[in-house]
């Protein structure tokens, strides 16, 4: 029976998600094959969640009634930092201990919403044009004005949106730069696509990378904010009412994106289709997992219950 370590907690505003997240995880693993155990990363403080028991940093195990546990895997649910930004992988590497997401410089890589594109768009994937702001360097207005109304105005290494507004009209940008420069040093200024919105996961199972059928997204709110990710207040579709053509262009820029960026475990892409064409608005290396989340309902259109889906994970990641 092998020792998994669910990574779950963190530093950042989605620790509450992270949470959920762990113990969806912990409650569908299969257990007559796992014993998981939730660790809780906060800070340097790290501990086993049900029994507050401090995790040995000098080799990653537990002490728990005497036995000491050492783990075969670490399963990635701890969205944000210090674990989607690339920071805690380096760390695993050096003990041998492997982990179910992307290695650290793809993750904070695509943590990056700008260096994301910036690394894309050479490969002539579609893209929405945007500008990078930087804390206390001055802004050019005509470059934000070449964007056009409305943008969005979005932290450039933050999830969960987190910081992110719909702005309208000029008056309604220095609030929403002041709301985003609350989550990081830079900001990027996206132009707005009018279009349906969609996102598709991937993951590796036995070396070969399976594309999930496509969901489209329809929130009740101005985009998919906070609100609609995590309070119901979106309606998701999977598989989403697309032609066989769409689905198909959908899926192949999928696949083509996780290759391009190296990714390992499952990604979410998320995408804007304007007319025919899908363009990419952002990448996210540890999406949520709860049975509501969408991954967790794409894995279900394909066949997979989420037990089977997070143990064939592990095994990926174990091989």
């Amino acid at each position: 029976m092998k020792n998994i370590a669910i990574l779950t907690g963190g530093d950042s505003e989605e620790r509450v998600i992270s949470l959920k997240s762990g113990r969806v995880v912990a409650d569908h693993l299969p257990a007559d094959r796992y014993r998981s155990f939730l660790i809780d990363i906060q800070k340097a403080d790290w501990r086993e969640l049900e029994t507050g028991v401090q995790v040995d940093k000098n080799d990653f195990s537990l002490t728990l009634g005497g036995e000491k546990i050492r783990f075969d895997c670490a399963f990635a649910a701890l969205h944000g930092s210090p674990l989607e930004d690339g920071k805690m992988q380096g760390y695993f590497e050096m003990l041998g201990i492997p982990y179910t997401c992307c290695d650290g410089y793809v993750s904070a890589l695509t943590m990056n919403k700008h260096n994301t594109k910036t690394q894309l768009a050479p490969h002539g994937i579609p893209l929405a044009k945007s500008v990078l702001l930087h804390r206390g360097q001055a802004v050019d207005p005509d470059k934000l004005r070449a964007l056009g109304l409305p943008v969005f105005v979005k932290p450039n290494t933050h999830g969960s949106s987190f910081g992110v507004s719909k702005v309208k009209t000029e008056a309604e940008l220095q609030p929403a730069l002041d709301e985003a420069w609350r989550f990081g040093d830079e900001v990027v200024v996206e132009s707005f696509m009018p279009g349906r919105e969609f996102a598709n996961g991937a993951f590796r199972h036995k070396g070969e990378i399976v594309v999930l059928p496509v969901t489209e997204i329809i929130p009740e709110t101005e985009f998919f904010d906070f609100a609609a990710k995590y309070e119901g207040k979106s309606q998701e579709v999977t598989p989403a009412d697309l032609t066989a053509d769409q689905t198909r262009q959908c899926q192949e820029r999928t696949r083509q994106i996780y290759k391009l960026l190296g990714c390992r475990g499952v990604v979410r892409f998320d995408y804007i289709l304007v007319g025919d064409t899908f363009h990419l608005l952002e990448a996210n290396t540890i999406p949520g997992i709860s049975p509501a989340s969408i991954v967790p309902q794409q894995a279900r259109a394909a066949g997979w219950e989420l037990g089977a889906f997070f143990a064939a994970l592990i095994e990926e990641a174990i091989l």
